[in-house]
């Protein structure tokens, strides 16, 4: 068992999501940052579907009540275990009685907690992640909830070590136009790619809510709701961009002017820090 002894600013238990429910209004959620999260699988013997600890900002404090081999990837964070620091992105081993804690992350936004086996909290429409947008899965992570280790690994993992690249001060997010990029002027994507934007203090793993540049509108009537997906920057009336993320909604009645390619990137945004855009080459 897993046991949490302080959850940070938002822990989540993720895995791959609900894919394939869009038809029921059911999004897909899962790990904001999904290479991130396949990777601390990876490291630690498990299969890409089984289900990880989604920190945003760090923060996390537990007790392991078995012996585990586990790994953190992502944002990089100082962790230790019962005083003693281990790296980022290598695995490590975790005895039993011994807790665990992640500070705060030096660049990005969120980090991921693998163990060997896997979180395996009750599944919900095929799916361990929490959605926070339509509140299925399980709970956000609380002091006092126990999570059960599962039995999913596969034979134990070969890689001791996975370097990874550190993320940007100002990450550049490239775009694809359209579909609704006949509503805007026509100078738009120009505007949008043209200065850094802001994070907002709002965003979430629904969107990354942005300030800058207003994009102007060249069709003002209302759109009816229409499919989105993860990436899509969608424009309100008030002409800031958001791009979403894992728990974005199934529809949209705001025009979407383009769509991210790059979502594990602006995942990985905190609020505060800026963000460019470029259009995507062909």
């Amino acid at each position: 068992m897993i046991e949490v002894l302080a959850a940070g600013p938002l822990g989540t238990v993720q895995d791959l999501g609900r894919e394939g429910l869009a038809h029921l209004g059911v999004g897909r959620s899962g790990a904001a940052d999904r290479p991130a999260a396949a990777l601390a699988n990876r490291l630690v013997g498990n299969p890409g579907s089984a289900a990880v600890l989604e920190l945003t900002f760090g923060g996390l404090h537990v007790r392991l009540g078995r012996g585990v081999l586990a790994a953190l990837t992502g944002a990089p964070c100082p962790v230790t275990v019962s005083g003693r620091a281990v790296g980022s992105h290598a695995p490590f081993w975790v005895h039993a009685g011994e807790e665990l804690r992640v500070g705060a992350p030096v660049r990005g936004l969120r980090s991921y907690l693998a163990v060997r086996g896997g979180v395996a909290v009750e599944p919900v429409l095929r799916s361990r992640s929490t959605d926070l947008l339509s509140g299925l899965g399980p709970p956000p992570l609380a002091p006092g909830m126990v999570l059960p280790i599962g039995e999913d690994r596969l034979d134990w993992p070969a890689a001791d070590l996975a370097p990874q690249a550190e993320l940007p001060e100002v990450p550049t997010l490239s775009v694809l136009p359209g579909p609704r990029l006949d509503w805007f002027a026509a100078d738009a994507l120009r505007v949008l790619c043209a200065r850094p934007y802001v994070v907002s203090g709002d965003s979430n793993r629904i969107g990354v809510r942005l300030t800058g540049a207003a994009l102007p509108r060249l069709v003002e009537r209302q759109l009816p709701s229409e499919a989105v997906v993860s990436g899509a920057v969608q424009v309100p009336p008030s002409g800031q961009p958001i791009v979403f993320l894992a728990d974005h909604p199934v529809t949209g009645g705001y025009p979407v002017i383009g769509v991210v390619d790059e979502v594990p990137a602006a995942a990985q945004v905190r609020p505060g820090q800026q963000v460019r855009f470029r259009v995507a080459k062909p």
